[in-house]
Protein backbone atom coordinates (compact mmCIF):
# COMPACT_ATOMS: atom_id res chain seq x y z
CA UNK A 1 0.00 0.00 0.00
CA UNK A 2 2.84 2.36 0.78
CA UNK A 3 4.53 2.01 -2.57
CA UNK A 4 1.32 2.41 -4.49
CA UNK A 5 0.50 5.60 -2.60
CA UNK A 6 3.95 6.94 -3.20
CA UNK A 7 3.62 6.43 -6.94
CA UNK A 8 0.13 7.87 -7.16
CA UNK A 9 1.41 11.42 -6.89
CA UNK A 10 -0.84 12.43 -4.03
CA UNK A 11 0.44 14.77 -1.39
CA UNK A 12 0.43 12.29 1.42
CA UNK A 13 1.79 9.42 -0.59
CA UNK A 14 4.58 11.25 -2.47
CA UNK A 15 6.56 12.63 0.44
CA UNK A 16 9.61 10.71 -0.66
CA UNK A 17 9.24 11.57 -4.36
CA UNK A 18 11.45 14.42 -5.63
CA UNK A 19 10.01 17.59 -7.04
CA UNK A 20 11.22 18.68 -10.43
CA UNK A 21 11.80 22.23 -10.37
CA UNK A 22 64.58 25.72 -41.54
CA UNK A 23 67.81 26.13 -39.72
CA UNK A 24 68.55 29.55 -38.28
CA UNK A 25 71.09 32.09 -39.49
CA UNK A 26 72.97 31.72 -36.19
CA UNK A 27 73.72 28.09 -36.87
CA UNK A 28 74.74 28.74 -40.45
CA UNK A 29 77.25 31.43 -39.37
CA UNK A 30 78.66 29.13 -36.71
CA UNK A 31 79.15 26.30 -39.18
CA UNK A 32 80.73 28.56 -41.77
CA UNK A 33 83.42 29.64 -39.29
CA UNK A 34 84.61 26.07 -38.72
CA UNK A 35 87.71 24.92 -40.72
CA UNK A 36 87.31 22.40 -43.47
CA UNK A 37 89.71 19.99 -41.82
CA UNK A 38 91.18 19.32 -38.40
CA UNK A 39 94.89 18.93 -37.50
CA UNK A 40 96.32 15.44 -37.74
CA UNK A 41 93.23 14.19 -39.51
CA UNK A 42 93.18 11.95 -42.50
CA UNK A 43 92.27 13.49 -45.85
CA UNK A 44 88.74 12.89 -46.89
CA UNK A 45 88.90 10.34 -49.65
CA UNK A 46 85.35 11.11 -50.61
CA UNK A 47 86.12 14.75 -51.39
CA UNK A 48 89.31 13.79 -53.22
CA UNK A 49 87.48 11.53 -55.62
CA UNK A 50 86.70 13.58 -58.76
CA UNK A 51 84.24 11.04 -60.04
CA UNK A 52 81.99 11.40 -57.02
CA UNK A 53 79.28 14.02 -57.01
CA UNK A 54 79.08 16.45 -54.12
CA UNK A 55 75.87 15.00 -52.74
CA UNK A 56 74.19 11.68 -53.03
CA UNK A 57 70.51 11.51 -53.71
CA UNK A 58 70.14 8.75 -51.15
CA UNK A 59 70.62 8.85 -47.41
CA UNK A 60 73.93 7.52 -46.14
CA UNK A 61 72.24 4.65 -44.41
CA UNK A 62 70.83 3.43 -47.72
CA UNK A 63 74.09 3.67 -49.68
CA UNK A 64 76.10 0.43 -49.86
CA UNK A 65 79.56 0.52 -48.32
CA UNK A 66 82.59 0.71 -50.65
CA UNK A 67 85.66 -1.46 -50.30
CA UNK A 68 87.65 -0.48 -47.22
CA UNK A 69 85.00 1.87 -45.92
CA UNK A 70 83.70 1.30 -42.41
CA UNK A 71 79.97 0.84 -42.11
CA UNK A 72 78.49 0.85 -38.61
CA UNK A 73 76.56 -2.19 -37.51
CA UNK A 74 73.40 -2.12 -35.52
CA UNK A 75 74.17 -1.96 -31.77
CA UNK A 76 73.87 -5.08 -29.71
CA UNK A 77 71.01 -5.38 -27.29
CA UNK A 78 72.22 -5.43 -23.73
CA UNK A 79 70.30 -6.55 -20.70
CA UNK A 80 70.90 -5.84 -17.04
CA UNK A 81 74.49 -5.26 -15.85
CA UNK A 82 75.63 -4.97 -19.46
CA UNK A 83 75.24 -8.61 -20.25
CA UNK A 84 74.58 -9.59 -23.84
CA UNK A 85 70.95 -10.19 -24.65
CA UNK A 86 70.30 -12.21 -27.79
CA UNK A 87 67.81 -10.92 -30.23
CA UNK A 88 64.37 -12.38 -30.27
CA UNK A 89 64.23 -15.14 -32.91
CA UNK A 90 61.75 -14.89 -35.69
CA UNK A 91 58.73 -17.13 -35.34
CA UNK A 92 58.43 -20.11 -37.61
CA UNK A 93 55.39 -20.95 -39.67
CA UNK A 94 53.84 -24.33 -40.17
CA UNK A 95 56.24 -25.11 -43.04
CA UNK A 96 59.28 -24.17 -40.92
CA UNK A 97 60.16 -20.95 -42.76
CA UNK A 98 60.86 -17.79 -40.83
CA UNK A 99 58.18 -15.21 -40.54
CA UNK A 100 58.54 -11.48 -39.97
CA UNK A 101 57.26 -9.61 -36.98
CA UNK A 102 54.52 -7.87 -38.92
CA UNK A 103 51.54 -6.51 -37.02
CA UNK A 104 49.28 -8.65 -39.12
CA UNK A 105 50.82 -11.77 -37.48
CA UNK A 106 49.96 -10.52 -34.01
CA UNK A 107 46.85 -12.23 -32.69
CA UNK A 108 46.01 -9.18 -30.59
CA UNK A 109 46.25 -6.82 -33.52
CA UNK A 110 43.02 -5.75 -35.13
CA UNK A 111 42.68 -3.75 -38.32
CA UNK A 112 41.44 -0.22 -38.00
CA UNK A 113 38.02 -1.09 -39.28
CA UNK A 114 37.59 -3.72 -36.59
CA UNK A 115 38.82 -1.41 -33.83
CA UNK A 116 36.71 1.59 -34.63
CA UNK A 117 33.83 0.01 -36.40
CA UNK A 118 32.73 0.33 -39.97
CA UNK A 119 32.52 4.08 -40.67
CA UNK A 120 31.34 3.71 -44.28
CA UNK A 121 28.39 5.78 -45.35
CA UNK A 122 26.21 2.70 -45.61
CA UNK A 123 26.74 1.79 -41.96
CA UNK A 124 26.85 5.14 -40.21
CA UNK A 125 23.18 5.03 -39.48
CA UNK A 126 23.70 1.84 -37.55
CA UNK A 127 26.27 3.46 -35.25
CA UNK A 128 24.82 4.34 -31.84
CA UNK A 129 26.89 7.52 -31.75
CA UNK A 130 25.05 8.95 -34.71
CA UNK A 131 21.44 10.05 -34.85
CA UNK A 132 19.04 7.49 -36.23
CA UNK A 133 16.32 8.45 -38.65
CA UNK A 134 12.96 8.01 -37.01
CA UNK A 135 9.46 7.57 -38.30
CA UNK A 136 8.03 11.04 -37.84
CA UNK A 137 4.58 9.78 -38.75
CA UNK A 138 4.32 8.73 -35.10
CA UNK A 139 4.46 12.33 -33.96
CA UNK A 140 1.28 13.56 -32.28
CA UNK A 141 -0.59 16.39 -33.93
CA UNK A 142 0.42 19.84 -32.78
CA UNK A 143 -2.76 21.79 -31.98
CA UNK A 144 -3.45 25.13 -33.55
CA UNK A 145 -2.23 28.05 -31.54
CA UNK A 146 0.97 26.35 -30.35
CA UNK A 147 3.81 28.25 -32.06
CA UNK A 148 6.78 27.36 -29.86
CA UNK A 149 7.18 30.95 -28.77
CA UNK A 150 5.65 29.89 -25.47
CA UNK A 151 9.04 28.53 -24.40
CA UNK A 152 11.42 30.65 -22.39
CA UNK A 153 14.37 32.33 -24.09
CA UNK A 154 16.93 29.95 -22.61
CA UNK A 155 15.18 26.90 -24.00
CA UNK A 156 14.69 28.49 -27.42
CA UNK A 157 18.38 29.46 -27.40
CA UNK A 158 19.35 25.83 -26.86
CA UNK A 159 17.53 24.94 -30.07
CA UNK A 160 19.56 27.31 -32.25
CA UNK A 161 21.91 24.45 -33.18
CA UNK A 162 19.06 22.98 -35.23
CA UNK A 163 17.85 24.10 -38.62
CA UNK A 164 15.15 26.73 -38.52
CA UNK A 165 12.46 24.34 -39.69
CA UNK A 166 13.42 21.61 -37.28
CA UNK A 167 13.81 24.04 -34.39
CA UNK A 168 10.26 25.24 -34.91
CA UNK A 169 8.86 21.70 -34.82
CA UNK A 170 10.84 20.80 -31.72
CA UNK A 171 9.83 23.97 -29.91
CA UNK A 172 6.18 23.29 -30.66
CA UNK A 173 6.42 19.77 -29.24
CA UNK A 174 8.18 21.06 -26.13
CA UNK A 175 5.50 23.70 -25.68
CA UNK A 176 2.90 20.93 -25.85
CA UNK A 177 4.77 19.03 -23.15
CA UNK A 178 4.45 22.01 -20.83
CA UNK A 179 0.82 22.53 -21.75
CA UNK A 180 -0.26 18.93 -21.11
CA UNK A 181 2.11 18.04 -18.25
CA UNK A 182 -0.58 18.18 -15.57
CA UNK A 183 -3.83 17.64 -17.43
CA UNK A 184 -2.77 14.92 -19.91
CA UNK A 185 0.66 13.55 -18.90
CA UNK A 186 0.49 10.66 -21.37
CA UNK A 187 -0.01 13.07 -24.28
CA UNK A 188 2.79 15.23 -22.91
CA UNK A 189 5.02 12.16 -22.93
CA UNK A 190 4.17 11.49 -26.59
CA UNK A 191 5.09 15.05 -27.56
CA UNK A 192 8.35 14.74 -25.61
CA UNK A 193 9.31 11.57 -27.45
CA UNK A 194 8.48 13.29 -30.75
CA UNK A 195 10.89 16.06 -29.82
CA UNK A 196 13.55 13.42 -29.12
CA UNK A 197 13.05 11.92 -32.57
CA UNK A 198 13.73 15.32 -34.12
CA UNK A 199 16.53 16.54 -31.80
CA UNK A 200 17.86 13.69 -29.69
CA UNK A 201 21.25 15.36 -29.18
CA UNK A 202 19.95 18.52 -27.55
CA UNK A 203 20.20 18.39 -23.78
CA UNK A 204 17.03 20.31 -22.99
CA UNK A 205 15.03 17.97 -25.22
CA UNK A 206 16.31 14.82 -23.53
CA UNK A 207 15.85 16.31 -20.09
CA UNK A 208 12.28 17.37 -20.81
CA UNK A 209 11.53 13.93 -22.21
CA UNK A 210 13.01 12.31 -19.13
CA UNK A 211 10.77 14.27 -16.76
CA UNK A 212 7.73 13.59 -18.94
CA UNK A 213 8.39 9.84 -18.84
CA UNK A 214 8.93 10.01 -15.08
CA UNK A 215 5.55 11.60 -14.52
CA UNK A 216 3.76 8.69 -16.23
CA UNK A 217 5.83 6.02 -14.50
CA UNK A 218 7.91 4.96 -17.51
CA UNK A 219 11.08 4.84 -15.51
CA UNK A 220 13.32 2.99 -17.97
CA UNK A 221 12.68 5.60 -20.66
CA UNK A 222 13.14 8.35 -18.09
CA UNK A 223 16.52 6.98 -17.01
CA UNK A 224 17.63 6.69 -20.64
CA UNK A 225 16.70 10.28 -21.48
CA UNK A 226 17.98 11.80 -18.23
CA UNK A 227 21.33 10.04 -18.53
CA UNK A 228 21.60 11.24 -22.14
CA UNK A 229 21.00 14.81 -21.00
CA UNK A 230 23.63 14.42 -18.28
CA UNK A 231 26.20 13.15 -20.81
CA UNK A 232 25.56 16.19 -22.98
CA UNK A 233 25.57 19.01 -20.45
CA UNK A 234 26.75 17.47 -17.15
CA UNK A 235 23.87 19.00 -15.21
CA UNK A 236 23.51 17.09 -11.92
CA UNK A 237 20.13 18.59 -11.01
CA UNK A 238 18.49 15.48 -12.50
CA UNK A 239 20.07 13.29 -9.81
CA UNK A 240 17.10 13.10 -7.39
CA UNK A 241 14.67 12.10 -10.14
CA UNK A 242 17.20 9.64 -11.54
CA UNK A 243 17.50 8.00 -8.13
CA UNK A 244 13.74 7.83 -7.69
CA UNK A 245 13.41 6.18 -11.09
CA UNK A 246 15.64 3.41 -9.78
CA UNK A 247 13.27 3.06 -6.85
CA UNK A 248 10.37 2.87 -9.24
CA UNK A 249 12.08 -0.06 -10.97
CA UNK A 250 12.42 -1.84 -7.64
CA UNK A 251 16.12 -1.06 -7.21
CA UNK A 252 16.40 0.84 -3.90
CA UNK A 253 20.06 -0.06 -3.45
CA UNK A 254 20.84 1.47 -6.83
CA UNK A 255 19.06 4.60 -5.65
CA UNK A 256 21.24 4.66 -2.53
CA UNK A 257 24.34 4.32 -4.73
CA UNK A 258 23.28 7.40 -6.67
CA UNK A 259 22.63 9.24 -3.41
CA UNK A 260 26.22 8.53 -2.34
CA UNK A 261 27.80 9.30 -5.73
CA UNK A 262 30.24 12.24 -6.12
CA UNK A 263 27.69 14.05 -8.29
CA UNK A 264 25.38 14.32 -5.28
CA UNK A 265 27.86 16.65 -3.57
CA UNK A 266 27.48 19.14 -6.42
CA UNK A 267 23.74 19.62 -5.92
CA UNK A 268 22.23 22.88 -4.81
CA UNK A 269 20.38 22.97 -1.52
CA UNK A 270 16.91 22.21 -2.84
CA UNK A 271 18.05 19.29 -4.99
CA UNK A 272 20.17 17.96 -2.11
CA UNK A 273 17.07 17.93 0.14
CA UNK A 274 15.08 16.13 -2.53
CA UNK A 275 17.81 13.50 -2.89
CA UNK A 276 17.83 13.03 0.88
CA UNK A 277 14.09 12.40 0.79
CA UNK A 278 14.54 9.85 -2.00
CA UNK A 279 17.30 8.10 -0.04
CA UNK A 280 15.02 7.88 2.99
CA UNK A 281 12.32 6.36 0.80
CA UNK A 282 14.84 3.79 -0.48
CA UNK A 283 15.60 2.83 3.12
CA UNK A 284 11.91 2.29 3.74
CA UNK A 285 11.69 0.15 0.60
CA UNK A 286 14.36 -2.07 2.17
CA UNK A 287 12.45 -2.22 5.45
CA UNK A 288 15.04 -0.07 7.24
CA UNK A 289 12.58 2.33 8.85
CA UNK A 290 14.86 3.66 11.59
CA UNK A 291 17.59 4.27 9.00
CA UNK A 292 15.05 6.28 7.01
CA UNK A 293 14.41 8.48 10.07
CA UNK A 294 18.15 8.99 10.62
CA UNK A 295 18.59 9.93 6.95
CA UNK A 296 16.19 12.83 7.40
CA UNK A 297 17.52 14.04 10.75
CA UNK A 298 19.24 17.29 9.81
CA UNK A 299 19.38 20.86 11.05
CA UNK A 300 17.45 21.83 7.93
CA UNK A 301 14.30 20.62 9.71
CA UNK A 302 14.29 23.94 11.58
CA UNK A 303 14.07 25.91 8.32
CA UNK A 304 10.68 27.49 7.72
CA UNK A 305 10.86 29.96 4.84
CA UNK A 306 12.43 27.91 2.05
CA UNK A 307 10.25 26.18 -0.50
CA UNK A 308 11.57 22.73 0.39
CA UNK A 309 10.92 23.06 4.12
CA UNK A 310 7.35 21.71 3.92
CA UNK A 311 8.40 18.61 2.02
CA UNK A 312 11.29 17.87 4.36
CA UNK A 313 9.16 18.14 7.49
CA UNK A 314 6.39 16.07 5.97
CA UNK A 315 8.83 13.34 4.86
CA UNK A 316 10.36 13.27 8.34
CA UNK A 317 6.98 12.99 10.04
CA UNK A 318 5.93 10.28 7.61
CA UNK A 319 9.14 8.33 8.30
CA UNK A 320 8.50 8.56 12.05
CA UNK A 321 5.00 7.25 11.56
CA UNK A 322 6.26 4.33 9.45
CA UNK A 323 8.79 3.50 12.19
CA UNK A 324 5.99 3.29 14.76
CA UNK A 325 6.90 6.50 16.59
CA UNK A 326 3.38 7.88 16.45
CA UNK A 327 3.66 10.68 19.03
CA UNK A 328 6.76 12.14 17.43
CA UNK A 329 5.11 11.80 14.04
CA UNK A 330 2.05 13.83 15.09
CA UNK A 331 4.33 16.51 16.53
CA UNK A 332 6.16 16.90 13.24
CA UNK A 333 2.99 16.75 11.20
CA UNK A 334 1.80 19.74 13.25
CA UNK A 335 5.08 21.56 12.58
CA UNK A 336 4.66 20.85 8.89
CA UNK A 337 1.07 22.14 8.88
CA UNK A 338 2.24 25.37 10.56
CA UNK A 339 4.29 26.35 7.51
CA UNK A 340 2.10 24.70 4.87
CA UNK A 341 -0.01 27.77 4.20
CA UNK A 342 -1.01 26.54 0.75
CA UNK A 343 -2.05 23.17 2.15
CA UNK A 344 -0.12 21.16 -0.40
CA UNK A 345 0.04 18.27 2.07
CA UNK A 346 -2.41 16.61 4.43
CA UNK A 347 -0.22 17.36 7.46
CA UNK A 348 -3.04 19.13 9.27
CA UNK A 349 -5.19 16.00 9.08
CA UNK A 350 -2.44 13.74 10.38
CA UNK A 351 -1.27 15.97 13.24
Amino acid sequence: MENSNRRSGGASGSSDRPRRNSGSSKNSNRNSSRPNSRPNSRPDSRNSNPNRSERSDRPRSERPARDGEFKARRPRIEGKDGEFKPRRPRPEGKDGEKRSFSRSNNAAFKPRGARRGDRSLDNRRKDDRRPINRDFSKDPIIPEGITGEELDKVTRGDLLTLSAENAKIVSQHLACVNAYADSEPELAHEHAQAAVRHAGRVAVVRETAGYAAYRVGKYEIAIKDLKAAFRINGDVSIWPVLADCERGLGKPRKALELAGAPEAKKLQKEQAIELRIVAAGARRDLGEFEAAVVTLQTNDLNTENDSWAVRLRYAYADALDAAGRKDEARKWFAKCAAIDVDEVTDASERS
